[in-house]
């Protein structure tokens, strides 16, 4: 249960942070990465439009800021909690990281690779596998998601 308290406490960062994504005109997405402790050593926001790079989304900047703060790539022992399942790219950044452990709260049955279309994160053929915890606060990262897409659409 502790647990559980441990995952929502740092998904609600991580929709703080998608909501910044969101005033920015990006998908809000927003991740966090915890050290062993539970310690928030990376966070990261949906950046493609601000930053004008498809590689800017928040869990590849939530693994960079963690890099940067620990002084290494290895984030062994380390957990990044997003509120969306990631997607390829992301997935790949995830198992080359070493994190321990992937917390999600909404599924992408579009693009997610960590469970919906594809599983890169749990691939067997790869030197290493991440430990997958998803639908946290998925009611609440579904509806922020949701209500993005709708005003697009007005």
């Amino acid at each position: 249960m502790e647990t559980q308290r441990r995952w929502e406490r740092a998904m609600s960062r991580a929709l703080l942070l998608a909501n910044t994504a969101r005033q920015a005109g990006d998908v809000p997405v927003g991740a966090v990465v915890l050290d062993q402790n539970g310690n928030v050593v990376g966070r990261g926001w949906n950046r493609r439009e601000v930053n004008h790079d498809p590689t800017a989304h928040a869990e590849i900047l939530a693994l960079r800021e963690a890099g940067e703060n620990l002084g290494t790539w290895n984030l062994a022992g380390c957990t990044l909690v997003v509120t969306l399942e990631p997607c390829t790219m992301c997935a790949g950044a995830i198992v080359n990281s070493r994190l321990d452990r992937l917390v999600f709260g909404a599924w992408e049955p579009a693009t997610g690779a960590c469970g919906s279309i594809r599983d890169v994160v749990r691939d067997t053929r790869l030197n290493h596998r991440v430990e997958v915890v998803s639908g946290v606060m998925q009611a609440e990262a579904e509806v922020q998601l949701r209500a993005f897409f709708e005003g697009l659409r007005r």
